[in-house]
């Protein structure tokens, strides 16, 4: 099966914990504090991988997580940070945070590399909090909780040239004659159910990138048929052939009607070079028509036109050599994200990772508040300093003001991420 489209989970590495020791050497009864502080976590970083083709290699693994840091040691020894992960992608794969829709890369490139989530911070340890009236901290940072992200892969093919048409028009024959490609050929519709790639050489020096897109049918730009599965495959390339089935009964309705639902889904479509191919020339019926339909096809303003027989190999080379010449005039494939005009407006409050909100639950007071949860995740609970370090934050956010407000009671549970903390007064 081809996979196309993905969606997987990421995350960067928990940094490692800043540890409380004190120096103890012979002779030295009071060495003071020498805690080191945690490793960085591991970033998640995508890389294009010339090697792969899809993004079927994500069907049995979605859940990706970096190394976490190592713990700080005695003596002021940091930990080791987390190695980076690197995740293979395709070349055209286009990444999307699935839960916000925003658009974070187009990796095109071999080698380009996309950071998608970053490893939390090491903790400080507590060497960090020696001052000059606490001389003997207590005190020190739990590892920062890492970014994580459901993420949207989308693979575009990176063609020079997409060769288009209706179902059955003979695309696959004809990219299996010109490439080493082995695309599946029958005859019958929809033959075709995955997009295929091949290199042509048209002579010693150049050479053409093809993709043989599956057969397009009206109401395709809506999703229908193939639809967008496979039309957006067609945005990167740069020339397009337009096969025409010879044996069609129409086949200037078939030219119309696929470049009406190029033009529907993305009129940037509409205006790619096109060369127009009848094919099937080695049927009698076809090579009749031909004279009749190429004056058409002119009088239409289409001036590339060309006919042929994929089965018999018989005129493909002035196509090949055609699609070059427009190759080299035609500008590079640019990413647009979507405009938002196109949109519907959606409104969202400017929010702060200072934030919080106060709920009254069954089980006591839950607070929620990007920052407040991370600060409490960062917190050594076993130690006194810490947790009044903590009380702190919570003065100083004015949350401890506002759960008076609330009307929290002495005994009541407070909820904070993970942790569940006894109110007293």
């Amino acid at each position: 099966m081809y996979f196309d489209e993905v969606v997987i989970e990421v995350s960067g590495g928990k940094g490692g914990d800043g540890v409380i020791r004190f120096r103890r050497e012979k002779y030295v009864p009071r060495g003071g504090p020498d805690g080191g502080d945690g490793g960085r976590g591991g970033d998640v970083v995508l890389i294009v991988d010339q090697h792969q083709n899809t993004l079927a290699h994500f069907r049995h693994q979605k859940q990706f997580k970096a190394q976490s840091g190592s713990n700080g040691q005695g003596k002021n020894q940091t930990g080791a940070s987390g190695e980076d992960l690197y995740i293979k992608v395709p070349p055209g794969t286009m990444v999307f945070d699935e839960l916000s829709g925003r658009f974070l890369g187009d990796l095109v490139e071999v080698g380009q590399e996309l950071v998608v989530c970053k490893g939390g911070r090491g903790g400080r340890g507590n060497t960090r909090f020696k001052t000059s009236t606490n001389k003997t901290p207590r005190l020190a940072e739990k590892g920062e909780p890492p970014e994580e992200k459901t993420l949207r892969l989308e693979l575009k093919l990176i063609a020079d040239v997409g060769i288009i048409g209706v179902p059955n028009a003979g695309k696959s024959t004809l990219l299996s004659v010109v490439s080493n490609a082995k695309p599946k050929i029958a005859p019958y519709p929809f033959t075709t159910l995955q997009p295929n790639l091949g290199v042509a050489e048209v002579d010693g020096e150049i050479q053409l990138i093809l993709a043989d897109i599956p057969g397009l049918i009206e109401g395709a730009h809506k999703g229908e048929g193939l639809g967008h599965d496979f039309l957006r495959h067609i945005q990167r390339t740069r020339v397009l052939i337009h096969l025409l089935d010879g044996l069609s009964e129409e086949p200037l309705l078939d030219l119309a009607q696929i470049n009406s639902e190029l033009a529907l889904f993305d009129p940037a479509l509409g205006e790619k070079p096109q060369i127009v191919v009848l094919n099937k020339m080695d049927q009698p019926e076809v090579e009749g028509k031909w004279p009749d339909l190429k004056k058409k096809l002119k009088d239409k303003g289409y001036q590339d036109v060309y006919a042929i027989s994929a089965i018999t190999r018989t005129g493909i080379k002035p196509v090949l050599y055609r699609a070059a010449q427009l190759l080299e005039e035609a500008p590079e494939y640019v990413y647009q994200a979507p405009d938002a005009s196109d949109q519907l407006p959606v409104y969202r409050l400017d929010s702060s990772p200072q934030d919080y909100v106060i709920l009254k639950t069954d089980r006591g007071w839950r607070i929620s508040g990007k920052a407040l949860e991370r600060a409490a995740a960062m917190t050594y609970w076993e130690y006194f300093q810490s947790i009044r370090r903590f009380q702190k934050i919570l003065e100083v956010m004015g949350v401890d003001q506002a759960l008076r407000d609330a009307g929290v009671q002495s005994g009541d549970i407070v909820i904070i991420g993970d942790h569940e903390l006894e109110w007293e007064d």
